[in-house]
């Protein structure tokens, strides 16, 4: 038995994946809101044998896995794998599969759209034009600006090679150090501390980890320009939330784009929404129908892969 115990908003029901997946046997697809409750997902999951991840708010927590035993597989739509206790994963037996670099160029572009929204102040320039005004505001050029890169895979190396196509410098970091796929990218190698203090717009496309949470404080948030513009399509966690609410409010950098939060949908009163230095996307970088249609294709075949006895894309193996 498969089961997709997440897909809301549905993107897998009547997909060519779904199709594919139905060739595998038994498919139940739920496609109403309640998976990130343990009881509701653990009733979902019941005995199947493989899982396919779409959202992030399903949580797999070691009490998912002890209540699931029959559960072997993970296959996650998408790169990021914080939703997964991936230790309980492997010692509970567990495969876990994900996608990677399937919606690279798709988050990459919306990384670059975010920094020119943000410096070009393209929405608040739009809501004024609609109220019968003529703004005439100093806007931001990023030809000649610097671009810091923190996280060089697949997204991050694209990010540096846009903001090189705009004629920006491009300074990275890379959590392995891996300075040749920093200069691959045609960036130059620093530490944070540099970039946060020499950067213009800072990127961020690390992977969430318990030594990545909070990457960006209040540390990392004073020492950067009073004229800088910071950009999160990773993930909410990455950042000090009360740190960058107080860095927005007190105009410490210029604007934020952000497309992750630490709590997903937005409250209808969270302080970020009146900010009028931030632009905000709902955790759709990736949405494009090239990502969505490939990225869903690529979990099945995980599936496939695994059932015939040869994993690929494994991010977590079985403990023996």
């Amino acid at each position: 038995m498969i089961v997709v115990p997440d897909d809301f908003p549905s993107v897998f029901q009547r997909s060519a994946a779904q199709a594919r997946a139905k060739a595998l046997g038994p498919l139940r697809v739920f496609t109403e809101g309640g998976a990130d409750e343990e009881v509701e997902l653990i009733r979902r999951i019941g005995d199947a044998r493989v899982a396919i991840n779409i959202r992030a708010h399903a949580r797999f927590t070691d009490g998912v896995f002890a209540a699931c035993p029959g559960l072997k597989m993970i296959s996650v739509w998408g790169t990021g794998t914080d939703n997964i206790d991936l230790h309980a994963a492997g010692m509970r037996g567990v495969t876990v599969c994900n996608t990677p670099g399937v919606n690279a160029f798709a988050v990459a572009e919306h990384a670059l759209a975010l920094m020119l929204s943000v410096g070009r102040k393209i929405p608040a320039i739009d809501r004024e034009m609609r109220g019968g005004k003529w703004p005439r505001e100093m806007l931001t050029q990023l030809l000649g600006k610097t671009l810091g890169v923190f996280g060089m895979g697949t997204i991050g190396s694209r990010v540096a090679a846009l903001g090189r196509a705009v004629g920006m410098e491009v300074l990275a970091w890379s959590v392995r150090g891996d300075e040749g796929r920093i200069r691959a990218a045609g960036a130059k190698a620093a530490t944070k501390d540099d970039i946060l203090r020499q950067a213009d717009v800072v990127s961020l496309h690390v992977r969430l980890a318990d030594e990545t949470r909070g990457f960006i404080g209040r540390r990392e948030l004073e020492p950067m320009k009073p004229s800088a513009i910071l950009v999160n399509t990773g993930r909410g966690a990455l950042v000090d939330r009360e740190a960058l609410l107080a860095a927005l409010r007190e105009r410490k950098i210029l604007g934020a784009g952000l497309d992750v939060f630490h709590q997903e949908p937005l409250a209808a009163d969270d302080p970020v929404l009146g900010l009028p230095n931030v632009v905000l996307s709902p955790h759709n970088a990736g949405q494009t129908p090239e990502v969505v249609r490939d990225g869903l294709l690529r979990a099945v075949a995980n599936v496939e892969h695994f059932l015939a006895g040869k994993p690929t894309d494994v991010v977590v193996a079985p403990v023996k």
